[in-house]
C-alpha cells in the first residue's frame, strides 16, 4: 500500500517554514482507495511570493486546522504504507519536522517518483512535476496546489507501475537494505550536485561533480579514510540536481552546504581552493599581501585553485588600486619595486608613502574589488542541448542563477533577468565566480 502525497508550504526550509496544505491519496497498487486533503493554518504569515505561486493566502488558512489537529489522521493514513512523492524528500522532511515539534518521531519508507522517472523514462529535458506531466500527457489542473499535484503524482506513479512494476519492487528493497551498489543506478554522467541521505531521511553530505555517476561511485569505493567509510556505511539514498556545468554546480553546492550544514560537510576542508590571499603587517606598519597555500588556522581574504591564479589576481589588484608589487610579494627586490620606477606605485616599498595612506588603498582593494565589471551575466551550458545556464552579478554582487531555453526570443537579456532564482551573496560565491572568470578569460561574460 502506498500513501501518495503532496504539500504546500510557506517556504523551502523545514526547520524555519510550515505546511499550508496537504493532500494524501492511498493507493493499493491498482487504484486509489482513500484520500485526505485540507488547508492548514501555518501559524505564520505566508510570504507574497508564495501566495503568487500557490494562490494560498493568509485569509484562506486563517480558520483552517493547525497541523497538530490533523496529525493523528496523517499517522493513521500512512501507517504501514510507503510514502510516495515527487521529490519526496521535500514533503517527507516537512512532515517529519512538523511531527518532531509535537514530540513524535514520524518515520516511513519512501519512494521518489523523480528518481523512479529518471530510471524508467530517461532522456527527458526536465523532471519537474509540471514539465514531466506535460510531456507525458498527464493533466494537472491545479498546479502548485497539494491535491492537484498529488493527483498528478498518482497518475505518474500508475504510469511508472505499468512500465516496470519489478523496478518499483527493487527500489523498495533497496531502501530497506541500506548501502548497496544500486545507489548509483540511474545517476547521470553529467554535471550537478548530489545528496547523500541516511536511512532516517537525514541529509548527511552534499557534493558536486562534472560526472555525478562516477563521483558517487568513487565515494562507494573509498576505503582509505575512517570518515569516508563511516559516511559510505550510513548512505541509504542518493539524489541529485543537474546543473549542466561546473560553475553552477559549485555555486549550488556552496549554497546547499550553508543551508543544510550536513554532518559530513561540517568543518570540511575545501579541495577546490588550495591557495589563499593573506594580509599581514610588516615591521614598518605596512599591510603586505601574499598568496600561499591555504592555512587551516587562518581565513584567507580570497581563495584560488592555484598559485598562478592567485598571483594573476594580485597583479590586477596592484594595477587597479596602485598597490606596491614588492609589498604584494610580486617583485623581489631590496630597493623600490618596478611599479615605482614607472610611477604607478607611490613608494610604500621604500618608505616614501606613509603606512596609513597605503593601508587605506589595501583596505579598499580587499573590500571593494569583487569583479572586474559591476553588472554582467555568465552564460554556460544548461542541463540539455537546448538550454543555457545563466549566472547574474549586479552592482558587484552575486544575485543568483537560472536556466533559460533557446527558444529564439528576441529580448534575450530580458529572458536572462527573468529566469534567475535568487541566491545569497557572500565571499565564497564571489570567489567561485572570480576564479571561474579568471580561468576562462571572461569567456561567455555578457555585460548589461
Amino acid at each position: 500500500m502506498y500513501a501518495i502525497l503532496d504539500i504546500e508550504t510557506t517556504g523551502l526550509s523545514p526547520s524555519a517554514e510550515k505546511i499550508t496544505e496537504i493532500a494524501i491519496f492511498i493507493h493499493d497498487g491498482k487504484k486509489v482507495v482513500d484520500r485526505f486533503s485540507t488547508l492548514l493554518n501555518p501559524e505564520k504569515k505566508i510570504p507574497y511570493r508564495i501566495i503568487q505561486m500557490t494562490g494560498i493566502n493568509n485569509q484562506m488558512v486563517e480558520h483552517a486546522p493547525k497541523f497538530y489537529e490533523v496529525a493523528k489522521r496523517i499517522v493513521e493514513l500512512t501507517d504501514n504504507k510507503i510514502v510516495v512523492g515527487h521529490n519526496v524528500r521535500f514533503d517527507y522532511g516537512f512532515i517529519r519536522n512538523e511531527f518532531k515539534s509535537l514530540g513524535f518521531d514520524f518515520q516511513r519508507k519512501t519512494i521518489d517518483t523523480v528518481k523512479l522517472s529518471r530510471k524508467l523514462i530517461p532522456g527527458k529535458p526536465s523532471y519537474s512535476l509540471g514539465k514531466l506531466c506535460q510531456s507525458l500527457g498527464i493533466e494537472d489542473h491545479s498546479r502548485h496546489r497539494a491535491e492537484g499535484d498529488a493527483l498528478a503524482t498518482v497518475k505518474l506513479f500508475e504510469m511508472l507501475l505499468s512500465i516496470d512494476r519489478d523496478q518499483l519492487e527493487t527500489d523498495k528493497k533497496g531502501k530497506l537494505n541500506g548501502y548497496n551498489k544500486s545507489l548509483v543506478e540511474g545517476l547521470p554522467k553529467a554535471a550537478g550536485v548530489y545528496y547523500f541521505y541516511n536511512k532516517s531521511g537525514e541529509l548527511i553530505y552534499v557534493g558536486k561533480s562534472i560526472n555525478i555517476h562516477d563521483r558517487v561511485l568513487s565515494h562507494l569505493n573509498n576505503n582509505l579514510h575512517k570518515k569516508a567509510v563511516r559516511m559510505k556505511n550510513e548512505m541509504a539514498e542518493v539524489d541529485f540536481q543537474l546543473t549542466g556545468n561546473e560553475l553552477v554546480a559549485l555555486l549550488l553546492e556552496s549554497a546547499e552546504i550553508k543551508k543544510h550544514q550536513p554532518l559530513y560537510n561540517r568543518a570540511q576542508r575545501r579541495t577546490y581552493f588550495n591557495y589563499g590571499l593573506y594580509p599581514f603587517t610588516d615591521e614598518n606598519g605596512y599591510t603586505n599581501l601574499k598568496v600561499i597555500r591555504i592555512l587551516d588556522e587562518l581565513n584567507p581574504v580570497y581563495t584560488y585553485g592555484s598559485s598562478h591564479e592567485g598571483k594573476e589576481h594580485l597583479t590586477r589588484l596592484t594595477e587597479e588600486f596602485g598597490l606596491c608589487q614588492k609589498l604584494c610579494g610580486l617583485y623581489d627586490t631590496k630597493g623600490s619595486c618596478f611599479q615605482f620606477q614607472i610611477h604607478q606605485c607611490e613608494g610604500a616599498c621604500i618608505g616614501k608613502e606613509e603606512p596609513e595612506s597605503y593601508n587605506r588603498k589595501v583596505g579598499d582593494a580587499l573590500e571593494n574589488y569583487h569583479f572586474g565589471k559591476q553588472n554582467f551575466f555568465v552564460v554556460e551550458q544548461g542541463r540539455s542541448e537546448d538550454e543555457k545556464a545563466i549566472v547574474k552579478v549586479e552592482n558587484g554582487k552575486y544575485i543568483g542563477f537560472g536556466f533559460v531555453g533557446l527558444n529564439g526570443q528576441t529580448d534575450e537579456l530580458n529572458g536572462f533577468h527573468e529566469c534567475i532564482r535568487p541566491q545569497k551573496d557572500n565571499r565564497e560565491v564571489r570567489q567561485i565566480i572570480n576564479s571561474f572568470l579568471r580561468k576562462n578569460n571572461n569567456k561567455n561574460l555578457i555585460p548589461f
